[in-house]
């Protein structure tokens, strides 16, 4: 058995997904998957997941934009630029 690779990326893994797809091996990709990189790479379900995606059309490997407001915590010297930018007492 070959050695998993211990470094990795989401889109690597993607990429490798999309390549076993286009082969016609849906079935054996999983396996081949966690054999390769190891069993966190990608569940089950989400190699299913992107092999649909690939079969309606997608190509890109990246995530889709989320809706909504971005989760941005601001820092403490953000806070205090948008305090005084909005000072207006001007005294």
């Amino acid at each position: 058995m070959a050695t998993p690779i211990k470094e990795w990326s989401k889109l690597e893994v993607r990429a490798v997904v999309r390549f076993l797809f286009s082969k016609g091996t849906k079935p054996e990709i999983h396996k081949q998957i966690a054999e390769t990189y190891g069993k966190a790479a990608m569940s089950r379900s989400r190699v299913y997941q992107w092999c649909t995606w690939f079969g309606e059309g997608r190509t890109s490997l990246g995530d889709e934009p989320k809706s909504g407001r971005r989760k941005h915590r601001p820092t403490r010297r953000t806070q205090l630029v948008l305090t005084n930018s909005l000072d207006v007492t001007g005294g």
